[in-house]
């Protein structure tokens, strides 16, 4: 009779997969304000037994300020020439889970650097639930407008285009976090070890 391999054993088995196909790189969440990144990120870190490392909060950091007085002191394109340098910084210090700005992949040269040294998860938001998420939150200098849920379409309508190159796409909505680090996992595990593992006909019973 064979033995019976337990959920969690086969979880753990492909975290350990994932971890090592990525050679080196790193896990970079993409996405809309609100979309879960850091909560996410935190939680795929200790899947993948990677540091987690939060962009924002890093710019925070070198900056000796909060991103709103950033924005109002200095000005949005002072802060996205921060934010280039800090991510730049984060993916040269070795292999981490980086959740990064909503903003952050706008520049073509973190983007550039994002596909040289990472693989990407767009985490995919719809605006209610982005809405929902930030409307008590006075932190996010973008949404100090008139009509925020119309800044927030139109910031959906300019990054969808660039979210959409990341490497892995997994809808970020209401349900259990742990479902979309679940599916985060999964979609990873398909993007860098579906094929290794039907050519290797390896013992998790993957067949052509």
């Amino acid at each position: 009779m064979p033995d019976i391999v337990s959920p969690s054993a086969v979880s753990a088995t492909q975290d350990a997969e994932i971890a090592a196909a990525l050679g080196g790189r790193s896990v970079v969440l993409v996405g809309m304000m609100g979309a879960g990144k850091s909560t996410i990120g935190r939680r795929l870190s200790v899947r993948l037994a990677l540091p987690f490392l939060d962009a924002d909060t890093e710019i925070e950091a070198a900056a000796g300020m909060s991103i709103p007085d950033i924005f109002e002191s200095r000005g949005e394109a002072d802060f996205r020439d921060g934010e280039v340098r800090v991510i730049a910084r984060l993916l040269d210090s070795g292999p981490a889970v980086i959740a990064t700005g909503g903003g952050a992949v706008m520049r073509q040269e973190t983007r550039d650097r994002i596909r040289g040294k990472a693989v990407s998860i767009w985490l995919k938001v719809d605006t209610d639930v982005i809405m929902r998420r930030v409307k008590r939150r006075s932190d996010r200098p973008l949404l100090q407008t008139a009509d925020p849920e119309a800044t927030v379409e139109r910031l959906i309508r300019e990054r969808e285009p660039i979210y959409g190159q990341a490497d892995v796409t997994v809808w970020s909505r209401d349900v259990p976090h742990e479902k979309i680090v679940d599916e985060c996992i999964g979609a990873l595990y398909e993007k860098l070890c579906a094929g290794r593992a039907i050519q290797s006909g390896d013992s998790l019973g993957v067949t052509p």
